[in-house]
């Protein structure tokens, strides 16, 4: 089977291709890209594009690598030993299954995510390096071997913070989703608006793109900050004409509380229009 996208996740020709190779080679998926431009929503739109089940697993700082495989919980055996706890004779009882365990016993091919990688420690992806390989890992307390019945596709993301292993890069299909261009952000908000009005739609692009290229922004609004600007948009029944200006590169637009996120980007993008508007 092959993804080709679905009805409410737009993917471009080289998307596709990047998640149809993952498939052919075997081979992890490490996607980049900049915040909120699909990448963790990606992995859930194969997995209902191809009807495969999906596991998560969301990457925190304090996340080790062995949480994925299993855990196993010493201290409530400890406890329930000491209250003469029947399960206690079974250490099966204290051995919770990971992420990739889950996945690894799975009757189909499933799809794993492994969600922004780079938040861990930096010997998070080295420590992975042999289960993603060799789609099997040993458990010490139950002296068992836990192989993969089909070989999962592992969507990994990242949202470059961070440098990773060659040994890790070397082992996976790598893409970077570019931001979308206009002509595929229109196909975007088509998708969460069909009934958007042209005019309304073509000034709301123009304004938020040359937002984003306001010099010195800390944070430039994502393609999640302009769907939620246009919901606010038609919600307060904003009309396409309050969004014009002479200059559009140096216009504040209603309610941007929606695509600047900090206040040094309000200050940055006030100081900019006031200086275009003064001459100075």
């Amino acid at each position: 089977m092959r993804f080709e996208g679905t009805d409410t996740y737009v993917a471009t020709d080289d998307l596709k291709l990047a998640v149809n190779a993952a498939l052919a080679l075997e081979r992890p998926l490490l996607v980049k890209g900049e915040p909120g431009t699909g990448k963790t929503l990606l992995a859930e739109e194969v997995a209902r594009s191809l009807g495969r089940p999906l596991y998560q697993w969301h990457v925190k700082s304090t996340t080790k690598a062995q949480q994925g495989l299993y855990e196993y919980d010493a201290v409530s055996r400890l406890r329930d030993s000491q209250l003469g706890e029947s399960k206690v004779a079974d250490i099966a009882n204290y051995v919770k299954k990971g992420v990739l365990w889950e996945a690894f016993e799975c009757e189909v091919p499933a799809i794993v995510l492994i969600d922004e990688i780079d938040k861990a420690d930096i010997e998070f992806p080295n420590d992975l390096l042999r289960e993603l390989d060799r789609m099997e890992f040993y458990v010490y307390e139950l002296h068992r071997t836990i192989g993969a019945r089909h070989r999962p596709l592992v969507v990994i993301t990242s949202n470059n913070e961070k440098e990773l292993p060659d040994a890790f890069l070397r082992r996976c299909f790598f893409h970077y989703i570019r931001f979308p261009d206009k002509d595929t952000m229109t196909r975007i908000v088509d998708v969460h608006y069909p009934g958007l009005k042209k005019a309304l739609l073509a000034e709301a692009l123009e304004v938020f793109f040359n937002l984003r290229e306001v010099p010195g922004l800390k944070k430039k609004p994502s393609t999640s900050e302009l769907l939620d600007w246009l919901k606010l948009l038609l919600a307060e029944d904003i009309p396409p004409e309050a969004l014009k200006s002479g200059d559009r590169k140096v216009f504040i637009p209603p309610l941007h509380g929606a695509l600047l996120k900090n206040e040094q980007d309000v200050h940055l993008f006030e100081r900019v229009a006031f200086m275009a508007r003064t001459g100075r």
